[in-house]
């Protein structure tokens, strides 16, 4: 699969001993990550999380490429991690989706007209996004984002 970049000081305030650096607290930083993708209801036949200090490294069976894409964005949208190597495999195949890091002033409306030529797409990248956004609104500089294939 492919392995993406975070900005590893933002995102979702996450694990209790980010700063620990002792193998009982990686096993809990896997722990905690996997219980964040069961709390959003992310999909998965079987996932394994491995903890590298800041880096991720997820392992598994998913159904659809969405579905990896949206585990991998999940855990690399969280505090402390800095990259997330994606080594899910897909039972269906699907084109990949782009990656987008927000920039100030930004908004899913210019998002959606960058990459699809059009502002008012900017609802397929929200949807491609749950449940990680909440409101299109609601998004930071710093923040990656799935951006699918024009539909």
């Amino acid at each position: 699969m492919s392995t993406v970049s975070f900005m590893k000081e933002l995102g979702e305030k996450l694990l209790s001993n980010a700063s620990q650096a002792t193998p009982e607290a990686e096993n809990l930083k896997a722990g905690e990550l996997l219980a964040f993708i069961q709390k959003l209801g992310l999909q998965f036949k079987s996932l394994k999380v491995i903890t590298r200090g800041s880096k991720v490294e997820l392992l598994g069976d998913v159904e659809k490429q969405s579905d990896a894409e949206k585990i991998a964005l999940a855990v690399g949208n969280v505090a402390g991690v800095d990259a997330v190597e994606n080594n899910m495999k897909v039972a269906t195949p699907e084109a990949e989706s782009k990656y987008h890091t927000v920039v100030s002033g930004e908004s899913l409306s210019k998002i959606a007209g960058k990459y699809y030529g059009d502002v008012q797409k900017y609802n397929i990248i929200f949807e491609a996004n749950k449940p990680m956004l909440s409101d299109p609104d609601k998004i930071y500089p710093g923040q990656v984002l799935r951006i699918p294939a024009q539909q």
